[in-house]
C-alpha cells in the first residue's frame, strides 16, 4: 500500500498530512498485562535494573570528572516542579481545561550535556568504556571506578561516532572526551551553530552535512564500521541508549513518592514527552508502563512538520515511514526533533504501549517557551516546548476525549491526575540564543 493509500484508508492521518495540530491515539495499544510477556524478550526488568546499576558504578568517576554533580554524588538527575503559574496561564490564554497538577521534569537542565540524553547516550559511553576497560584486565566491577579518571590513555586509541542533529551530540561528545575517546560527531544540517561551537570547545571532530538527520547517522555508521577501534552509537537501533533512558522511570518515582504523589487507577499519571527518532521518549514511556502498568498514559509530541513516529507507528511502515513522502517538509525549528524516519526499534516495541501522539506548530513552540519564561522563570529550548502541546491536547481533540473516556480518565480521577511535560533540552543554550529564540514568532 503506498502513502496516498496509507492516507485515504486511515482518517486518523488527514490532519497528520495536513501538518496541523492534532491529537493521534494509538488503536494499537494494549493492556500492559497482554504485551508485557513479549515486550521483556527485548527489554526486560532485570536489563533495566542492570543498567541502572552500572550508572552507579560509575557514579565516582561522574562526580569526580564533572564537579558539577558533586550534589548528586555523581548521578545524573533533574528536578521535578510544580509549574502552577504556567497551568494557570496555559488555561486562560488558551481557554481549554488542563485537569489535576501540572509539573516539569526538567531533564532540560541535566547535568553535563544539559539534556534528556544525557540518560542514553553518556548511558552507552559508560557501558563501552566499561566493557573496553574489563576486556582489556584494567577494571574490575568491584573497583573504585573512579580510577578511569587516571586511564585517558587507554581509551584514546578508541573512536566514538554518532550522527546527530545536535542534543545526542552533545551527550555522546562532552562524556566520551572526558574519557579520552577520540569522538566525531556527524551533524546532520539541521544541528543548532552554537551546538556545533560547543562540541568543538571540548575538542569534539563535527563533521557536517547539508542533508537531514538519516543522513547524519548513515554516514556516522558507514565511517565507523570502516574502523574496528570505533564504536557507533545508533540513534536508529541502539538498545542501550533505550536502556539509559529506561532508568528515569525508577527515578522519577522516587521524585513522586519524596513529594507525597500517589500514582494509581484513581491517581492517574499522564505524560508527555517531545519525540525525534523517538529513542529518548520510547525509553522513558516503557520504563514507566513497566513501573505503573495501565495507571501511566504515555503520550509523544512531535511537530506537525515531522511527525515521524507517528507516521511509523500508525502505518506500521516504522524505520520506512518517512515523512516526505507523505508530502511534509520535515523542517522544524525543533532541531532535536528534526527526524524525517524514525527509530526501528522504538516504533516496534511502543506499539503497543505508546498511548498516542499529539502534532504541534512551529509557532507555538515559541508562545509556550515565552509562557514558561514569563510565569515560572524557567527556560527551556524550543524543542522541550514541544511537550505542553500534550496537556493543553488532552481535552481539546475529539480523539483524546474518546480516548479518556475509554480508560476510565473520567473528569474526576483526572481532578486527581498528576500530568508531567518532559522538558528535553535547554541549560547549555548560550544567553545570546535565548534573546534571539524569545523574539521569534512575535
Amino acid at each position: 500500500m503506498n502513502s496516498d493509500a496509507r492516507i485515504a484508508a486511515d482518517p486518523s492521518l488527514h490532519a497528520v498530512v495536513a501538518a496541523e495540530e492534532t491529537a493521534w491515539i494509538n488503536p494499537r495499544l494494549l493492556p500492559f498485562d497482554v504485551v508485557d510477556g513479549l515486550s521483556q524478550l527485548v527489554v526486560s526488568d532485570a536489563d533495566i535494573r542492570d543498567a541502572a546499576d552500572r550508572l552507579r558504578r560509575f557514579a565516582p568517576f561522574i562526580r569526580r570528572a564533572f564537579p558539577e554533580t558533586e550534589e548528586t554524588e555523581g548521578l545524573i538527575e533533574s528536578p521535578l516542579r510544580a509549574i502552577p503559574k504556567m497551568q494557570a496561564h496555559l488555561a486562560e490564554t488558551y481557554a481549554a481545561e488542563i485537569p489535576g497538577r501540572l509539573l516539569l521534569k526538567m531533564d532540560s537542565h541535566l547535568a553535563i550535556a544539559g539534556s534528556v540524553k544525557a540518560r542514553g547516550g553518556i548511558y552507552e559511553v559508560l557501558k563501552h568504556a566499561e566493557e573496553l576497560a574489563l576486556a582489556a584486565g584494567r577494571l574490575t566491577r568491584t573497583d573504585d571506578y573512579a580510577k578511569l579518571a587516571d586511564m585517558r590513555d587507554f581509551f584514546a586509541q578508541y573512536t566514538m561516532q554518532v550522527g546527530s542533529t545536535g542534543n545526542l551530540g552533545m551527550s555522546i561528545g562532552i562524556m566520551s572526551a572526558a574519557i579520552g575517546f577520540r569522538v566525531r560527531v556527524h551533524m546532520s544540517a539541521d544541528a543548532k551553530q552554537w551546538k556545533k561551537n560547543l562540541l568543538r570547545s571540548h575538542g569534539v571532530e563535527v563533521i557536517e552535512y547539508a542533508d537531514d538527520y538519516s543522513r547524519a547517522v548513515a554516514e556516522g555508521r558507514r565511517a565507523s564500521d570502516a574502523d574496528p577501534m570505533s564504536h557507533f552509537v545508533d540513534d536508529e537501533k541502539s538498545v542501550d541508549l533505550f536502556l539509559g533512558y529506561a532508568v528515569a522511570a525508577e527515578r522519577l518515582q522516587e521524585q513522586l513518592t519524596a513529594q507525597g504523589i500517589t500514582v494509581d487507577r484513581d491517581h492517574p499519571l499522564i505524560v508527555y514527552i517531545p519525540a525525534g527518532v523517538g529513542g529518548a521518549p520510547g525509553g522513558v514511556s516503557y520504563g514507566l508502563r513497566r513501573l505503573y502498568h495501565d495507571n501511566v498514559h504515555c503520550f509523544f509530541v512531535e511537530p506537525a512538520q515531522c511527525p515521524s513516529v507517528l507516521l511509523g507507528i500508525a502505518t506500521q511502515e516504522f524505520e520506512r515511514a518517512n515523512v516526505h513522502d507523505y508530502g511534509i517538509a520535515g523542517k522544524t525549528d525543533a532541531d532535536g526533533l528534526a527526524c524525517a524516519s524514525p527509530s526501528s526499534l522504538v516504533t516496534r516495541i511502543m506499539t503497543n504501549h505508546i498511548a498516542g501522539v499529539f502534532t504541534i506548530s512551529e509557532a507555538h513552540l515559541y508562545d509556550y517557551l515565552r509562557a514558561l519564561d514569563t510565569s515560572e522563570g524557567l527556560r527551556i529550548e524550543p524543542s522541550s516546548c514541544a511537550a505542553f502541546a500534550g496537556s493543553l491536547g488532552l481535552l481539546r481533540f475529539p480523539a483524546a476525549r474518546t480516548y479518556c473516556e475509554q480508560h476510565g480518565l473520567t473528569p474526576e480521577r483526572l481532578a486527581h491526575a498528576t500530568q508531567i511535560a518532559w522538558a528535553t533540552g535547554g541549560r547549555l543554550v548560550p544567553e545570546e540564543i535565548w534573546t534571539e529564540y524569545l523574539a521569534t514568532y512575535r
